[in-house]
């Protein structure tokens, strides 16, 4: 069993993010290559994104600080501290409205 604080995880990765060229910072807090669910925390500083993507599987993502915005076509939500996004099954990109760090969690498709 691991315990693990992504609260403490989170401020870390934000000051990597402030600190980075692209505003990112990231690191899987479980899961890989040898697992089917993955899950990883993203810190972003405002106005950093993460550019349109394939979505690898059921996807959601648990934005623990800050402010977001999730972008799949012309629909677009936007998340904050406590709120839980489904990733639709699309392309789509994320980007930060104000410093964030969320918890992104994927089942990749067997």
């Amino acid at each position: 069993m691991q315990k693990l604080s992504l609260d403490a995880l989170a401020r870390e990765h934000l000051e990597h993010a402030a600190a980075a060229s692209s505003g990112r910072s990231a690191a899987t807090v479980y899961g890989g290559q040898e697992h089917s669910l993955r899950q990883t925390l993203l810190a972003l500083t405002a106005g950093a994104a993460l550019a349109e993507h394939e979505n690898p599987g059921e996807a959601t993502l648990l934005v623990l600080r800050g402010r977001v915005r999730l972008t799949s076509g012309d629909a677009s939500w936007e998340g904050r501290n406590g709120d839980l996004i489904s990733v639709p099954e699309a392309r789509h990109s994320l980007q930060a409205v104000e410093d964030a760090a969320v918890l992104l969690t994927v089942a990749e498709r067997g």
